[in-house]
């Protein structure tokens, strides 16, 4: 006979529409196939239900007998063994997640009939039947209650170490059976979702270092909701400098992207993505000498700005060595656009000299606004950025020297960016975004799709 369905429980985890426009930083549909997977991990391969149901006692069951059957009392009856359990997932829409469990329990204690005693071992497929409601829901955690739980036995196999059992013996342990059975095993059902959920929180509300420049705390934005196609959670991510200062960041309403037939989807937004940005790439100034070790373009650079110095201009053809001063200005901004990313930031570059008695003459200060190109991959659970310089527009801030003509600077200063500055801005972003570990889904063979306002990840 086919094993019984074991655990049939639902989670009642929010009534929100799958389509439901949300605020938070990041998103994330679950399919019912991966709920699969987890749970069957939390529940059953990390052996919680043997665990807990380990060491289940059934209280004695006895029988007076009649004029045509012995009595029958069988004590010490005790769960020896949960046969190979099988879980199921279906996705109820506006409701939550109907679990299902298949097992078989083998029980075994002592059996007298009459006069003979000996061991008997009962073989019973229980089905069980909950509803886990999520409620409370608060900062980043709600509760699990379980309600309307149902305990229904299937087919029962009783053996005895003579062979011997009579039909009333077999009605008797059914009725008992059923009569004793969900008030054992219901409260362990409730303790195992208490601690699965306890589990499952964790992956979803996690501060994770980056690097030494700040964290990310990750943290459920709302209580879960369901289609019939996928689980859906909003996360909130706060951005936070070392120090505790938050880094705000507003996301414009957006509706999740098809599963598919995907594991997960994440969906991470352009305002959490440039409050990240602004986390990591916090550069210090970088001063050095234009000079050919630096950089190697120095001496076309020294000579071009001799070439737009006014006439008359003494310092200007000086021999004061050139120095040279890279500032970051301002946030960078990521712009997502279909299948596209970029990046927008600005760039001081002061060229100057420094006189003996120690002041400054400042040659040009220029501001560079850059485009960058992003090239996105996931490498270790993070979300890596690698930007490359796509175009430069050039203005002039001031000049100790009259200067006022800079078109010609141009290839130069580009040059000058993609040698010294490019390699410090993709130093900092070397680290990695840290992505939450959402239910513990592996993060392999992970697709990316690049829409408007949105990087979509695809498990």
């Amino acid at each position: 006979m086919k094993v019984l369905k074991l655990f049939g429980i639902i989670f009642f985890c929010g009534l929100l529409s799958p389509s439901q426009e949300v605020l938070s930083g990041l998103s994330c549909a679950v399919s019912p196939r991966a709920m699969q997977n987890v749970l069957s991990d939390a529940i059953i391969h990390s052996g919680l239900i043997h665990q807990h149901l380990q060491g289940l006692v059934v209280p004695n069951i006895m029988g007076e007998g009649s004029q045509l059957s012995s009595p029958t009392s069988i004590t010490d009856l005790h769960l020896i063994k949960v046969r190979v359990p099988r879980l199921s997932v279906v996705l109820l829409p506006g409701i939550g997640v109907q679990l299902t469990i298949g097992a078989k329990l083998q029980l075994r204690g002592n059996c007298l009939v009459g006069l003979l005693s000996e061991l008997i071992d009962i073989l019973v497929e229980v089905n069980i039947t909950a509803n886990i409601k999520c409620t409370n829901f608060e900062s980043g955690t709600f509760q699990v209650v379980t309600e309307d739980c149902l305990c229904i036995l299937g087919a029962i196999k009783i053996k005895v170490l003579s062979g011997l059992l009579t039909l009333s013996v077999n009605e008797l342990v059914l009725r008992q059976l059923t009569a004793t059975l969900p008030a054992l095993l219901c409260p362990v059902v409730d303790i195992v979702m208490n601690l699965v959920n306890i589990h499952l929180l964790s992956t979803l509300n996690a501060v994770i270092p980056v690097g030494t420049a700040g964290t990310i705390h990750y943290q459920l934005a709302s209580i879960p909701y369901t289609s019939g196609k996928f689980l859906g959670l909003d996360l909130d991510g706060v951005v936070k400098q070392v120090g505790g200062s938050t880094i705000p960041h507003d996301s414009s309403p957006s509706a999740l992207p098809p599963l598919m037939d995907r594991l997960l989807l994440l969906v991470m937004r352009q305002s959490f993505l440039n409050a990240v940005l602004s986390l990591l790439l916090q550069l210090p100034p970088q001063t050095f000498p234009c000079t050919p070790d630096v950089f190697s373009g120095a001496s076309r650079l020294r000579e071009a700005v001799r070439t737009i110095a006014p006439a008359g201009c003494s310092a200007c053809s000086g021999t004061s060595p050139l120095s040279i001063k890279l500032v970051l200005r301002g946030n960078p901004l990521i712009l997502l656009e279909e299948n596209k990313a970029s990046v927008k930031l600005s760039v001081l570059i002061q060229l100057f000299s420094n006189h003996l008695d120690g002041s400054i003459l400042n040659f040009l200060l220029l501001k560079a606004d850059l485009a960058l190109n992003v090239r996105v991959s996931i490498v270790g659970g993070r979300l890596m950025l690698q930007l490359a310089l796509g175009s430069t527009s050039l203005s002039l801030e001031s000049s100790d020297v009259g200067i006022s003509n800079i078109s010609t600077l141009k290839p130069h200063c580009s040059n000058l960016l993609v040698e010294t500055f490019m390699p410090a801005i993709n130093g900092a972003l070397s680290m990695g975004i840290p992505l939450p570990k959402v239910l513990r889904i592996p993060l392999v063979n992970v697709d990316f799709q690049i829409k408007a306002g949105l990087i979509v990840f695809l498990v």
